[in-house]
């Protein structure tokens, strides 16, 4: 079976959760071809229309995977092939977004959301959906002693790491919260997430006291996923599946928008000087379980994929 990926280009690369993805559905015997999408916007998008449908004419591709609602819109003009799309929350949860992600849900033969609330949020029910996650990188993101990690960082043993969960300029993260409550803290070193590998990410959440999450808005979060994976403690708003996917783990809190709130939790798991204990529920959201759930979806549009 050969699919075209058709994603934004505008980034400079792919997604970091697509390539992944893409390179576990290799493993099991799918061909690709990516699609990258050249300007902002929606004029930006449909001038790639043409060029999209040449490929597509002059490619004898099965299925076309779109990920995000403006690059499935695009990929359903053209009808020689049938269009899978992906929505992955900021696509239906920003108003700038929604319009354009309901009426592509509309216009696909079938569609993929990362978390059971998107569908609702489309008023999506009658059509053909499926929920899957993003998937985790169980073969980076694992448990290591916490000494070590710092000694391969060049960290202090002595000192305490709050690993925010992500860039500091990404207003959506809420980094203000996160600087306001850790500088209430003694002895405290918060850590931007930005621009670091995946196998330094992992050396980070082992090393890292716990990891903090005060956004407004999050569907699935991997970074929280990846902290679990590695045993990391989080603190973390009511944002996502978050909730869902701390329950039951230790040294895991969810904390409303107050800065003292987030501080005594912090210090609860600075106190305890435990780790939490989750890894193991992370294996039912590996890469490779999640690329078999894609594949069966994948198998609808090509009886006789071997």
């Amino acid at each position: 079976m050969k699919v075209l990926i058709v994603v934004s280009g505008n980034s400079g690369g792919i997604s970091p959760f697509v390539k992944e993805q893409v390179d576990s559905l290799i493993e099991l015997g799918i061909s690709f071809d990516y699609f990258f999408i050249k300007g902002k916007g929606t004029l930006g998008y449909l001038k790639n229309f043409s060029y999209l449908s040449y490929t597509i004419k002059n490619i004898n591709y099965d299925l076309v995977h779109a990920h995000y609602g403006l690059s499935g819109l695009l990929a359903t003009i053209q009808v020689r092939v049938p269009v899978l799309i992906t929505f992955h929350g900021s696509d239906i949860n920003l108003r700038k977004n929604y319009i354009f992600s309901r009426l592509a849900a509309n216009l696909s033969t079938n569609n993929i959301f990362v978390h059971p609330n998107l569908p609702k949020k489309l008023k999506l029910f009658s059509k053909n959906l499926n929920i899957i996650p993003c998937g985790v990188d169980t073969k980076t993101f694992k448990p290591m002693p916490t000494n070590t990690a710092r000694k391969l960082l060049g960290f202090d043993s002595n000192s305490r790491y709050i690993l925010f969960s992500s860039a500091f300029n990404n207003p959506i993260k809420n980094a203000p919260l996160a600087i306001k409550a850790a500088k209430r803290l003694k002895n405290v070193q918060l850590i931007e997430l930005k621009n670091y590998t995946k196998k330094e990410v992992n050396l980070l959440m082992n090393a890292s006291d716990l990891l903090l999450i005060t956004s407004f808005s999050e569907t699935g979060p991997i970074v929280a996923k990846e902290a679990i994976a590695c045993n990391c403690p989080i603190v973390s708003t009511d944002v996502g599946d978050v909730k869902i996917l701390i329950n039951n783990i230790r040294n895991c809190f969810i904390t409303n928008f107050d800065h003292n709130e987030i501080k005594e939790k912090i210090n609860f798991i600075f106190d305890s000087k435990e780790r939490s204990n989750g890894s193991e529920t992370m294996k039912n959201f590996s890469l490779e379980i999640i690329a078999k759930k894609i594949l069966k979806v994948y198998r609808t549009f090509e009886k006789n994929i071997n």
